[in-house]
């Protein structure tokens, strides 16, 4: 008997509500339910399912075929908080390499669609949103991602500040959008939206 067939997910995963949700302020009944019925270790390679209730990310290397991660529970839990879903919601979902956070908003909202951290940092569309939400920590926001929020529109994020990862929100307003930190939180980063590197001298 493998050690992954060993562990009760349903334990660890009320555990996880119990003991990092709640007792950092977590407690809506929307977020608990989403994380309660969506199993985390479905969104990772085999070898590493074990690890889906630890309390911080998991990364996936080369599992995946490109990296990514699993970001740590707490992070979707106050994420979910500062988006607060609504059943009117277009949302765009930033993806971090599972499918999970998608999965968490999916039913809370009237449609949902997710691509790529690397297509989300290039790419331009014409479809507009009234909520994104990025899984992971950016240190920029592209003008081509915050183009695809309507006015008024939404947008959660993790986002890096002197070298510091914290969740952070926004809203469009006189087609600009600006994130605002709300706390410091460990956040897997987003490189495909890192500043551009300047010169420096010796």
């Amino acid at each position: 008997m493998t050690r992954e067939s060993r562990i009760d997910f349903g334990t660890a995963r009320r555990a996880m509500i119990d003991s990092q949700l709640r007792t950092s302020g977590v407690n809506e009944d929307y977020v608990l339910a989403r994380m309660l019925a969506v199993p985390r270790e479905d969104f990772l390679p085999a070898d590493k399912a074990a690890l889906a209730y630890i309390d911080r990310a998991v990364a996936l290397g080369d599992a995946k075929g490109s990296g990514g991660h699993l970001a740590a529970p707490l992070f979707y839990g106050k994420l979910l908080l500062e988006a607060q879903p609504a059943r009117d919601d277009r949302v765009l979902v930033v993806e971090g390499g599972t499918g999970y956070l998608a999965e968490l908003l999916r039913p809370l909202v009237a449609s949902l669609t997710s691509i790529p951290a690397a297509e989300a940092a290039t790419a331009s569309g014409a479809e507009e949103y009234t909520l994104i939400v990025i899984d992971g920590a950016i240190e920029t926001l592209p003008d081509n991602l915050a183009a695809r929020l309507v006015e008024g529109g939404r947008i959660v994020s993790g986002l890096v500040l002197r070298q510091v990862t914290r969740l952070a929100r926004g809203r469009k307003v006189a087609g600009k959008v600006a994130l605002h930190p709300v706390e410091e939180l460990g956040i897997p980063v987003l490189h495909a939206f890192d500043a551009p590197k300047r010169w420096t001298f010796a």
